[in-house]
């Protein structure tokens, strides 16, 4: 990569961690509520979201440093990653929370005096560690959504292994 991409991504994943810290912040108090009334509405979301703006933004700074610090940024193919994930983890964290707290992956978030502590430390986390998540939500969806001939071939393989070991 030459240099002037290699400032260019530094400084999109530096405006997008601060930035999200900031966004936090207008958020928070409220300062948009009056000119955009709708903010109130999907107030909880935009946590979630800003939440896995940070994490992913942060891996992926310290990915890319890491990399830089090595003379590892050689591959122009990798831009794709520093640019694209960050904004992949953004509305994966929001996901990752509604489905959670659905009740579809029987985990329980605890309340906390009425605020989304727990939600959001699980928004940021699920940014920070965007690829592994997806990796185990492919996983997930894999088993969730076998067909008959995959459950059939499943069960024969497993009766014919507990049969041999008897």
């Amino acid at each position: 990569m030459n240099k002037w991409v290699k400032a260019g991504i530094l400084l999109y994943l530096s405006l997008l961690f601060f930035g999200s810290f900031l966004a936090i912040g207008v958020v928070w108090t409220g300062a948009l509520d009056e000119k955009l009334p709708f903010i109130e509405d999907i107030k909880i979301f935009l946590y979630y979201f800003f939440a896995g703006s940070v994490g992913g933004s942060l891996r992926h700074l310290y990915m890319f440093c890491s990399h830089y610090m090595k003379d590892e940024l050689n591959d122009y193919r990798l831009w794709i990653m520093y640019i694209f994930y960050p904004i992949f983890a953004t509305g994966t964290a929001v996901v990752a929370v509604t489905l959670i707290q659905s009740g579809i992956l029987l985990i329980d978030f605890v309340d906390f005096e009425d605020t989304p502590y727990a939600q959001i430390s699980f928004a940021f986390f699920v940014g920070f560690g965007f690829n592994r998540f997806v990796n185990k939500l492919n996983a997930l969806s894999k088993d969730i959504f076998k067909t008959n001939k995959q459950e059939t071939i499943n069960t024969e393989e497993k009766n014919e292994k507990e049969a041999r070991v008897q």
